[in-house]
């Protein structure tokens, strides 16, 4: 396969080294992405999309460095990014070999989870003002706190994209609406921003080459801590000892198993956008169990 020449002489610019040869590979659900070994025996991982959204990958690479701050799990390392739309659009990363978990992966996982929570932004919002969540621009900005943020930032314009596009049904109108209203009275206070993945399914947890988990695709931002662990729940992937680690090193607050369905309610909106279909009917049953 071959890769635009902008891209080449980029990726050579960043690595001082020249391209030896480029494969195919599988990773991400959106992006293309492409294993590059270069003329110096490193390899490096790169993704391209002619379909990103001005600043996507400008967005990732954020994320990534904003996760990785606290050194709590391993993410891979940005090394080059192209912010022109289109086919010059790309993201160059450290490559990361899959290997098989070690005995106590889960419970690294579930430990430094909470570390990098624990590590707060000090901010109810984005490492800046713009984000970008499975192709979809997100407003980032700093709210004074996480339900105000959860509301304007997340709940409101992903449920306008979704009417926009035709799949609202009036339960789902009254139920956002409801949840909007309440939603301070639902969420205990107190706690400071944590610091979110943003997009934490188990397609995008990876075991490293020495069985360590490895955190990859964020779309991070400061904000309730509950909302990864809800999407963790929402898709599987993940085992009970991820959870129990978590709660050992940083215990939830009381009634956070009533919350999940709140939380979920975001990618659920999100899914709703992208694919339509049946996750119409996921909200309405999320909103349903809102209490």
């Amino acid at each position: 396969m071959s890769i635009h020449e902008s891209i080449r002489e980029a990726i050579e610019r960043a690595t001082g080294s020249a391209i030896a040869s480029v494969h195919a590979v599988s990773g991400g659900s959106i992006a293309t992405a492409t294993e590059v070994m270069l003329g110096s025996g490193v390899r490096v991982f790169l993704k391209t999309d002619v379909h990103a959204p001005a600043g996507a990958f400008a967005a990732e690479a954020r994320s990534l460095r904003f996760i990785d701050e606290p050194g709590a799990l391993r993410v891979p390392r940005v090394l080059a990014v192209g912010e022109e739309a289109g086919d010059c659009a790309f993201l160059l990363l450290e490559h990361v070999a899959r290997g098989a978990p070690a005995r106590d992966h889960d419970e690294r996982l579930g430990r430094g989870l909470a570390a990098m929570h624990r590590a707060s932004p000090g901010r109810f919002g984005g490492p800046s003002e713009h984000g970008c969540l499975a192709g979809i621009t997100t407003d980032d900005r700093a709210s004074p706190d996480g339900t105000t943020f959860y509301v304007e930032r997340r709940l409101r314009p992903l449920f306008a994209a979704v009417e926009r596009k035709g799949l609202a049904s009036r339960a789902m109108r009254v139920g956002i609406e409801r949840v909007c209203e309440t939603i301070h009275e639902l969420v205990p206070r107190g706690e400071p921003p944590a610091r979110l993945h943003g997009d934490l399914w188990s397609g995008n947890a990876m075991v490293d080459e020495g069985g360590a988990p490895c955190l990859l695709d964020p779309a991070a931002y400061g904000a309730h801590r509950e909302i990864d662990l809800a999407m963790m729940r929402l898709f599987g992937g993940f085992s009970s000892r991820v959870e129990s680690a978590y709660a050992e090193a940083w215990p939830l607050a009381p009634g956070h198993r009533d919350r999940v369905p709140l939380w979920q309610l975001l990618p659920l909106l999100v899914h709703t956008i992208l694919f339509g279909g049946s996750y119409v009917r996921q909200v309405e049953r999320a909103l349903d169990e809102i209490r």
